[in-house]
């Protein structure tokens, strides 16, 4: 009989007792329960086991049980089918976490997140099967081992000390001690963990088993077509080798021939790898496992490389192959191709007649890194190199080629290739790529970023629009729009693969803009790292593209006429101190602010002088021909009225007469580097008391609210915004890229148009006393995304009407931006349920998101040629195109004069009195009512002459309120009184207004 038997019998008897005690050889030699708690030095909870025994023992299936210091309900954690722990080996279980931000983690032998542990108390039963434990002190035979901690009601004869977010329990002589007594076999140390990669701890003081000792080659090359075999071995001092199998993934023609078993103890045991004639070139990790008579195995691994002969051609559609990589990746060969085109780095070739197959790609490049290129376009070429899968920074697939070139011999020359048509999309470039192809058909430009850097623009089949400016996000129509998009892309490039000397690819005005289209484009497919970032496939042009100028440049907006022009301008970090430290005052050691700091580090926009006086220029050009009433600005420098004021002044010196006034900052401008500011024409519009500001903690750029209104006494309120930008700096949570095309931080977009629209709006519209609002500014957020949305939902205090796609949509896709080659407007014009009554039109004018980066004001990282592109005309101003607003007001008030009688007395003024008295009677003779207050205004006063009862003055003519109303036919009085000191006749012309001054 099994002594353990009879010792698990003894141990149920004190089990009675509430006091059991166990006698395995699989024991719980470590643990730890507060994984993830705070303060925790592990990030998990962990039960360590340990072989105390002389023998393997096979713990599949067995599960580790907790219940809390009283529970009766007990988590289980199963180990995994097939696991064995040998003599004197640990085995490490790595269990739940309160939080995994919290700690180090745990590398372990095998993770279950079932259990999760106390971190003070607890009881932790080791049970040899998958079933449930019941009751707080379970008596089960198949209770291999038990722990109890801190207060439990169970354990072996008393409870270990508790645990801590910073103390583990260890039993004692590293596992061995096990007198069935908790209390005095564990000690609360701090976590040392243990797994079956640490070395062997025997308890009995016995030899370690001696291990399977395999004799492998680390490498072996063989021929493709010829096959071979590779010898193999493996010996055992104190047992016999008797078997060996392949562990790796399985390669078609590679396999163990027969083993030839040790013929004792420490002999050695033979089999052979063998490679048929059809393993594929290529290079194999294989991994073979020996095991012996012990349960021991031990495993080698051989690099077996299969080479092409000597004097093999393999035609480059073979090498291409069908599928994501070249079936010969990492094989040296010699391929054939006629010469299509030289690249910076190297030249494209293709086979001379093709395979037929649309799915292996006929051409390759052939990479010479800084090798000279010797050979010319329709030389037929052979080439020796070694098939390389190239993965640039950022890409989603590898390109294949042929690098580390040996040789390149020219057969003939003079010979062509006729490039196949393609289309976009439709065309699966993968299957074309080191290809001469055509696209007959008209392409468009959609993004100039690169143009400058990297001699780069992108181009689709018509202009590709962000998904979520048209559809919202997370909309099927969204989703598929964004596919359709990824499928419909090729980058242009120039064939250099760094900065050119002088900029490609430019025609009329010194500019190529996106909406200019291309035909009959014809080049190689390459694929690489792009300019703007990631990688994608590139046109490599064997022919001079010739570029038409469909999206002509205007010389300003056209919008629709109305008495009252506002525009949004996002003008690009105009500061007027510089990255350098200095400022336009020629001062140095200057610095720009940023929350409580200043330094010359937070300053953003032109580097110097020289580039500022570069920016001012181009932003005053473009302002000047807007030509607005009203301009709202993003990203000027937050440094209190200094740098609207100086913006100001340099577009009144562009007009030869003070044209612009800025309106005073608000109280709150944020704590950005930049906030939003407002400039208008003091001619066309006067200010309505001072400007507002939001200062809640949900802005770093609070938006701007002023109150204007027009000559004819019409009122509305601009609200200038400048929402939380999608770039992802330290974005997490809910704030990170969710996917859906929004970018970063929507979340926080979403809290500050709420605060918006039901906090700061309604507050501007009580102080104005008018429900008239105009919301402009850069939001950071497309057309139909969830901010916008948000504004023209149906349920809001004051809901908004989108105006860009009111008057925009309908003639095309409305855009103020680009990046990533898609076009959408971050530029928003959402005007009140009222004032959008009295919007004659709105456009963009895409004077900056079309052109070129390179042709913007920096001086810095620009070559000359770059440089010498600069001009002073409004084109590229900034990185954001102007909205500019066409508002028709209602006057407040209108002459009525021809619609009523009037009457008037005699001035009666005493011999010795400067004051004079005299009345007036108005009746109205319109046939209908008057609803609003009627007002009578004295026009052409005598000098000298004042009316000392007058309420107000409108137009510098003053005026005495008859009446709140006036219905048809009725008739009001009015009382006059004239400072006359003088005594002159007063004679003066009557006029009648009805409505609001």
């Amino acid at each position: 009989m099994d002594k353990r038997i009879s010792l698990r019998a003894t141990a149920l008897a004190a089990l009675l007792a509430c006091q059991p005690a166990f006698a395995a050889d699989v024991v719980i030699s470590q643990m730890y329960g507060a994984g993830g708690n705070s303060g925790a030095t592990l990030r998990y909870d962990y039960v360590e086991l340990f072989n105390r025994g002389s023998a393997a023992v096979a713990v599949g299936g067995w599960t580790i049980q907790y219940a809390s210091a009283s529970g009766t309900s007990w988590g289980r954690a199963e180990l995994p089918a097939g696991t064995s722990i040998d003599p004197g080996k640990y085995f490490l279980v790595k269990l739940a976490s309160s939080n995994t931000a919290v700690g180090a983690d745990v590398a372990a032998d095998f993770f279950s997140g079932s259990v999760n542990m106390s971190g003070a108390s607890g009881k932790v039963a080791l049970v040899n099967n998958n079933s449930a434990l019941t009751g707080a002190q379970p008596s089960s035979a198949a209770i291999q081992d038990v722990v109890g901690y801190g207060s439990a009601n169970f354990s072996e004869t008393a409870a270990a000390p508790a645990m801590s977010a910073t103390t583990s329990l260890l039993r004692a002589n590293n596992g061995c001690t096990d007198s069935n007594n908790n209390a005095a076999d564990f000690t609360a140390v701090a976590p040392q963990f243990r797994t079956a990669a640490s070395p062997a701890n025997m308890c009995d003081g016995g030899p370690l088993p001696q291990p399977v000792v395999p004799v492998c080659p680390a490498s072996a090359k063989l021929t493709f077509g010829t096959g071979g075999s590779i010898a193999l071995s493996a010996s055992d001092a104190d047992g016999i080798v008797n078997g060996a199998v392949i562990t790796s993934a399985a390669v078609p023609g590679l396999s163990l021939g027969s083993l030839t078993a040790a013929g004792g103890i420490g002999g050695s045991a033979s089999v052979s790898l063998v490679a048929s004639p059809s393993v594929a070139t290529g290079t194999y990790p294989v991994a073979v496992k020996f095991s012996n008579d012990q349960g021991q195995d031990a495993s080698c691994t051989v690099s077996v490389t299969v080479e092409m002969g000597a004097g093999t051609v393999v035609p480059v559609p073979q090498v291409q192959g069908s599928g994501a990589t070249s079936p010969y990746n990492g094989v040296k060969l010699t391929t054939e191709g006629v010469v299509t085109a030289r690249v910076g780095s190297g030249f494209f070739i293709q086979d001379l007649a093709g395979d037929g197959d649309p799915h292996t790609s006929d051409g390759i490049f052939v990479y010479m890194g800084s090798s000279q290129v010797t050979v010319g376009l329709g030389d037929l070429v052979r080439v020796s190199g070694t098939v390389t899968e190239y993965k640039p920074s950022g890409a989603t697939r590898s390109y294949t080629e042929l690098s580390t070139v040996t040789s390149v011999v020219t057969q003939s020359t003079g010979n062509s290739i006729t490039p196949v048509n393609i289309d976009l999309p439709g065309t699966n470039l993968a299957n074309v790529e080191g290809m001469l192809v055509r696209f007959p058909a008209k392409l468009t430009v959609n993004g100039t970023e690169s143009l400058g850097s990297r001699g780069e623009l992108a181009l689709a089949d018509g202009r590709r629009e962000v998904p979520t400016n048209r559809y919202p996000a997370r909309s099927a129509e969204a989703i598929a729009m964004a596919a359709a998009n990824a499928a419909n892309m090729i980058t242009l490039d120039d064939g250099l693969f760094v900065t050119p000397d002088s900029v490609p690819y430019l025609g009329q005005d010194g500019t190529v803009r996106s909406g200019d289209t291309v035909s009959g484009l014809t080049g190689v497919i390459d694929f690489g790292a792009l300019g703007s970032g990631g990688a994608g496939f590139k046109l490599q042009p064997t022919e001079t593209p010739v570029f038409a100028r469909e999206n002509p440049r205007s010389l300003a907006p056209e919008v629709a006429a109305g008495n009252v022009k506002v525009a949004s301008a996002n003008v690009l970090n105009f500061f007027t101190t510089f990255t350098d430290g200095t400022d336009v005052l020629g001062q140095s050691g200057q610095g720009c602010t940023l929350g409580s700091g200043t330094s010359k580090s937070n300053c953003r926009g032109a580097d110097n002088m020289t580039e500022f006086v570069r920016q001012r220029d181009k932003i005053v050009a473009e302002l000047k021909a807007i030509d607005a009433d009203v301009v709202g600005l993003m990203e000027i420098q937050n440094n209190g009225d200094y740098a609207a004021s100086y913006l100001v002044d340099s577009l009144n010196a562009a007009y030869g007469k003070v044209e612009y006034a800025y309106v005073p900052k608000p109280d709150a401008t944020g704590t950005d580097a930049v906030r939003v500011a407002m400039i208008y024409k003091p001619a066309k519009l006067a200010l309505v008391s001072g400007a507002l500001s939001d200062a809640n903690s949900v802005y770093e750029r609070p938006p701007m609210a002023q109150t204007f209104k027009a000559a004819n006494g019409a009122k509305f309120s601009l609200v200038v915004n400048h929402l939380r930008a999608k770039r992802c700096n330290n974005a997490s949570g809910a704030n990170a890229d969710q996917g859906d095309g929004q970018g970063c931080y929507n979340p926080v977009r979403m809290a500050q148009v709420q605060q918006l629209s039901d906090g700061f709006v309604p507050q501007v519209v009580a102080a104005s006393g008018d429900a008239d609002v105009l919301l402009i500014g850069d939001f950071n957020a497309h057309g139909m995304e969830d901010p916008i949305l948000y504004l023209a939902s149906q349920d809001r205090q004051v809901r908004f009407e989108n105006q860009l796609e009111r008057f925009v949509r309908p003639n095309g896709i409305p855009h103020s931006y680009v990046f990533g080659a898609e076009s959408g407007y971050l530029d928003q014009a959402l005007a009140s349920t009222s004032l959008s009554q009295q919007v004659a039109g709105a456009v963009l004018w895409n004077v900056n998101a079309d052109e070129p980066e390179v042709l913007d004001y920096n001086l810095i990282g620009k070559n000359a040629a770059a440089q010498a592109l600069y001009n002073t005309l409004p084109y590229r101003a900034s990185d954001h195109d102007p909205v500019v607003v066409s508002l028709n007001l209602p006057a407040a008030y209108v002459d009525v004069t021809s619609s009523v009688q009037i009457q008037r007395s005699g001035l009666v003024q005493g011999r010795f009195s400067s004051v004079g008295t005299a009345t007036a009677w108005i009746t109205n003779t319109s046939g209908a009512d008057m609803a609003a207050p009627v007002h009578y205004v004295l026009q052409g006063l005598p000098a000298g002459v004042t009316l000392a009862n007058a309420i107000g003055y409108v137009n510098g003519m003053p005026y005495i309120t008859a009446a709140p109303a006036l219905a048809a036919g009725a008739q009001a009085t009015v009382q006059l009184q004239f400072n006359n000191p003088s005594r002159v006749a007063v004679n003066y012309t009557p006029k009648v207004y009805n409505g609001s001054f």
